[in-house]
């Protein structure tokens, strides 16, 4: 009878050992060519775009586990790139962002919930000048297949836009929108194309 239940117990260790092993959600990597955070804010009358152009992910996502998925990122706050120079530098002062001493903002995954329909609310903690922010950044996942150009790999799509007050932010102090020159609403864009490891 011993023998039989230390048998038992040594099943389940195993079955509970493979099933953590084989839960994990793959990794993907970032195809830094076709992906983008990108950004629109009002300017008086106009809409004024930009994106970042260096920034890193740490991405695992299976649909069938979403409690081993996960989508990170990490932003370099002076590669902002509105392709206006004299406006970037305006944007990384201390007026803005202070990339000086705030060079990195990131965001940290903590739920991804499915919504149907390929949507998916990822939860997760903003961190701007290390000051955190809960957020919810919706993705849709656009597809996956086998990618065309590279046999063996497969792609994946997502898309998600989100909009955030840069104010409650702390990105400003509130005096260019009193001015009614810069708005505080920041329409974000996110666009991902992933590869599998």
């Amino acid at each position: 009878m011993k023998l039989i239940k230390h048998v038992t117990i040594a099943t389940l260790v195993t079955l509970f050992g493979a099933t953590t092993v084989f839960s994990a959600a793959p990794s993907w990597n970032l195809d830094k060519a076709h992906s983008n955070v990108y950004f629109s804010i009002d300017h008086i009358f106009s809409k004024v775009n930009g994106h970042f152009r260096e920034f890193m992910t740490d991405i695992a996502f299976d649909p069938a586990d979403l409690d081993g998925s996960k989508f990170d990122f990490e932003i370099q706050v002076g590669s902002i790139d509105t392709y206006i120079s004299k406006r970037d530098k305006h944007l990384q002062s201390g007026d803005f962002f202070d990339a000086a001493t705030y060079p990195v903002m990131t965001f940290k995954s903590s739920k991804i919930t499915d919504k149907g329909d390929g949507m998916y609310d990822v939860a997760g903690t903003l961190t701007v000048k290390e000051k955190d922010h809960d957020l919810i950044l919706p993705l849709k996942l656009e597809g996956v297949k086998e990618h065309p150009a590279k046999q063996g790999t497969n792609v994946a799509g997502f898309n998600g836009r989100v909009t955030i007050d840069r104010l409650a932010h702390g990105v400003g102090s509130g005096k260019f929108y009193d001015m009614g020159v810069v708005g505080k609403d920041v329409d974000i864009f996110v666009s991902l194309e992933l590869l599998s490891k």
